[in-house]
C-alpha cells in the first residue's frame, strides 16, 4: 500500500499529456498537448524545455506501469472506498505544527496584520492574495498565520508545476469534507490553469465558510487573477515594496546607504540575524551576477510564466514576437537596465559633468590626501566620456537580438514591472510651464545600485582614466556613487513619503526652470506647505539650502501652494536648526518615525518634529 501510494504521488506531480511537434515556415516546434475539461489543450515548449520534459514523461510512462503492475496484485475489496489521497503536497496536524515552529523566531512583516484581519473576521466568500516578488517573505508570512490558528483545522497546500486546477479542487473538496476550515495554498500560480479558473475558490469553497490565503512565487497571476476570475471577491496583500523603516526593523540594520545597497529583499534576514557579516554575500543584490540572477528568477520569469498561464498563453499581445524567439527575458532585462542608465546619465550630466569638473573637482579639493588635492584632470574630457557611454548604452546587446524593441513592448513590460509594484512613476509638478523629466522610483534600490555601480565602473575603465593614478581614479569613482547614492536617497525618501502620508496632504517634487525642491507636503484643505532639500551629506552646509532661501523660488512656490510654513534638509547629521530657522532632520529618523508624522499632518499641519 505504501508503495502504490508513493507511486499515485510521484505520477501526479508529473506533467500529463504528450508531445507532439509541428513545422513553422521551415522551423519545427515542439508543443505538449493534453485534454482538460472535455477539450485539447497546447502549449508551447520552447528548446531548452524539451529534453527534460520527454525525460519526465518517461518516467511517468514507466511509473504507471508500475502501478497497474502493483493493483493488480492486490486483493479486491466489497463495497466502496473513501478517497483519502491528496494529489498536492499537503501538511496536516503533527507534520504542520513541527513546519511553524521554524518560523517562530522571525520578524512579522507590517502587512501580516492584514491577513490576521481577513482570518478573524466574517467577510465569507472572498480569497486573500499574498503576492510580491521572491524574497519578500511570502511563505514566512503565511506559516506565522498558521501559527495563530487551531492546527486540527488548518491545511497547508504546496502546489508544483504538475498540479492542475482539477487537483486542487480534488484536494479541497476532501479538505472540506473532513473538516478543515482554514486552507493556505503556496506556489498556487505554479498550477498552469489557475488564473483562469481562479474563482473556482471564492464562488464554491470560500462561500462555505472557508479561509482560504493562497500565495505564490509569479505575482503577475494574481494581478491579473483579480481583474478577472476573482474581480471583488479577493483581499490583495502586497510585499514587494519594503520601505526603509520596515527592513531595517527585520534585519537590525538602521542604514541608509545600506538599504541602497542590499535593500529590497529580506533575503539575509532569512539566513541569519545575528550574523551581520553574512549579510553582504547572502544579499539578493550583492554584485551583477546576482543581481542579474534575481531579475531573471523573480522578473522575467515571473512575467513570462503569469503570461503563459493566462488564456492558454492568449494574453502576450505584442510581446508574443519576444516571447516565441526566446528573446523575452533579454527585454524585460534590458529595459530594467536602461531606466537605471538612463538615471545614471542624469546624474552624471546633472552634477559630476560641467565645465570645471563640478564635484569631480571639488571633492578632490577637500581630500585630506596631498596628491588628490593636487590631481590635474584638465585632460579628462567628461563629455567625450559621458558621450561615449551613452554610445555604448544605445548598442547594447543590439547585435545578439533578433527582434528590434518598439514602444508597444516597452509600454507593455512597464505595464507589467507596475503591476509587479517593481516601478513607481514620481509626481512632479511644475510652475512656469516646463516640461519635467520622466521619474520612475525603483521599489527595490538594491536592484538599482548595483546596476548604476556596475556602469560606474565599466565608465572607470575608459581609456581616457587610463593613465590616471589608482587613487585619483578611485577619488573620481567614489564622488560618481556618492552621487548616485544622493540621488537615490531623493528617490527613497520621496517614495516612502508618498506611500505613507494620505490625502488630502500631497507629497510631490516641485520642478522650476532654474532649480528644484526635492520633497513639498501640500496641504490643501489649510493652503500651507512646507519644502524639503535631501542631502547625502552628515555636515550642515550652507549651500544645501540655497533653493530654500531663494527667494524667487520660494515667491513662486507660495503663490500656487500657500505659505511654506517649514523649509526642511533631510541628511544623515544629528538633528538642528541654524541662524536663519532652517530644520536639519536626521533622513533615518524621518524614515523611521514617517508613520507618526501623520499625526502631526492631519492635527497641525506638516512638521517633521517627531514622537
Amino acid at each position: 500500500m505504501d508503495r502504490i501510494k508513493e507511486l499515485e504521488e510521484a505520477i501526479a506531480e508529473l506533467p500529463q499529456g504528450y508531445i507532439s511537434k509541428k513545422t513553422i515556415s521551415g522551423k519545427t516546434r515542439f508543443y505538449r498537448q493534453w485534454t482538460e475539461n472535455k477539450k485539447i489543450r497546447s502549449e508551447y515548449i520552447r528548446e531548452e524545455e524539451l529534453e527534460s520534459l520527454q525525460k519526465a514523461m518517461e518516467q511517468k510512462k514507466a511509473l504507471r506501469q508500475e502501478l497497474r503492475a502493483l493493483k493488480r496484485l492486490m486483493p479486491k475489496k466489497s463495497g466502496k472506498t473513501v478517497e483519502t489521497n491528496y494529489q498536492i503536497k499537503t501538511l496536516l496536524g503533527e507534520e504542520l505544527q513541527r513546519a511553524v515552529e521554524f518560523y517562530d523566531r522571525k520578524e512579522k512583516r507590517d502587512c501580516f496584520e492584514l491577513i490576521k484581519d481577513y482570518l478573524s473576521g466574517d467577510d465569507f466568500g472572498r480569497v486573500c492574495l499574498v503576492y510580491g516578488l521572491r524574497r519578500t517573505g511570502k511563505t514566512t508570512m503565511l506559516f506565522q498565520a498558521i501559527r495563530q490558528l487551531p492546527i486540527e483545522t488548518t491545511a497547508y497546500l504546496k502546489a508544483s508545476t504538475f498540479n492542475t486546477i482539477f487537483d486542487l479542487d480534488h484536494d479541497l473538496k476532501l479538505l472540506v469534507r473532513e473538516g478543515y476550515r482554514y486552507i493556505f495554498i503556496d506556489e498556487i500560480t505554479l498550477i498552469r490553469d489557475f488564473i483562469d479558473s481562479a474563482s473556482l475558490l471564492s464562488d464554491i469553497y470560500a462561500v462555505q465558510g472557508v479561509k482560504i490565503v493562497i500565495s505564490g512565487t509569479d505575482s503577475l497571476g494574481f494581478w491579473l487573477a483579480e481583474r478577472e476570475e476573482l474581480y471583488d471577491r479577493a483581499i490583495m496583500i502586497h510585499t514587494t515594496y519594503i520601505p526603509f523603516r520596515e527592513h531595517s526593523r527585520l534585519l537590525g540594520i538602521c542604514d541608509i546607504d545600506e538599504y541602497i545597497r542590499y535593500g529590497g529583499t529580506l533575503r539575509a534576514g532569512e539566513t541569519n540575524f545575528d550574523r551581520p557579516e553574512l549579510y553582504v554575500q547572502n544579499a539578493s543584490f550583492f554584485n551583477d551576477e546576482s543581481t542579474r540572477k534575481y531579475i531573471d528568477t523573480a522578473i522575467c520569469s515571473n512575467i513570462q510564466n503569469s503570461l503563459k498561464c493566462y488564456e492558454s498563453g492568449g494574453h502576450f499581445r505584442h510581446l508574443e514576437e519576444l516571447y516565441r524567439e526566446d528573446e523575452l527575458t533579454g527585454a524585460i532585462n534590458r529595459i530594467i537596465e536602461d531606466m537605471n542608465h538612463r538615471f545614471v546619465l542624469e546624474v552624471l550630466t546633472r552634477d559630476f559633468v560641467s565645465n570645471d569638473l563640478g564635484l569631480a573637482r571639488r571633492n578632490l579639493l577637500k581630500s585630506k590626501d596631498p596628491k588628490l588635492r593636487d590631481a590635474d584632470l584638465s585632460s579628462v574630457d567628461f563629455y567625450a566620456v559621458t558621450n561615449r557611454l551613452r554610445h555604448l548604452l544605445e548598442i547594447r546587446n543590439r547585435n545578439e537580438t533578433k527582434i528590434k524593441l518598439t514602444e508597444d513592448h516597452v509600454k507593455e513590460i512597464k505595464e507589467y514591472l507596475r503591476a509587479l509594484d517593481l516601478i513607481v512613476e514620481c509626481p512632479i509638478e511644475t510652475i512656469e510651464g516646463t516640461t519635467p523629466l520622466e521619474r520612475t522610483l525603483f521599489s527595490q534600490p538594491g536592484m538599482r545600485f548595483c546596476q548604476a555601480q556596475v556602469l560606474v565602473f565599466s565608465l572607470m575603465r575608459d581609456e581616457a582614466f587610463a593613465g590616471m593614478p589608482d587613487e585619483i581614479r578611485n577619488a573620481i569613482r567614489d564622488t560618481i556613487l556618492n552621487e548616485v547614492r544622493g540621488r537615490m536617497m531623493e528617490d527613497m525618501i520621496l517614495l516612502e513619503t508618498i506611500q505613507t502620508i494620505k490625502e488630502p496632504v500631497r507629497i510631490f517634487k516641485l520642478q522650476f526652470s532654474r532649480g528644484e525642491f526635492d520633497m513639498v507636503a501640500y496641504d490643501p484643505d489649510r493652503n500651507r506647505c512646507s519644502c524639503f532639500e535631501i542631502k547625502h551629506s552628515d555636515q550642515m552646509v550652507a549651500e544645501q539650502t540655497r533653493n530654500l532661501i531663494n527667494e524667487d523660488l520660494c515667491a513662486l512656490t507660495e503663490h500656487r501652494f500657500g505659505p511654506i510654513e517649514s523649509r526642511i534638509v533631510l541628511y544623515r547629521g544629528k538633528d538642528g536648526v541654524d541662524e536663519r530657522g532652517i530644520q536639519y532632520r536626521n533622513a533615518e529618523h524621518f524614515l523611521q518615525n514617517l508613520p507618526k508624522t501623520q499625526f502631526f499632518v492631519q492635527k497641525c499641519g506638516f512638521t517633521v518634529e517627531m514622537g
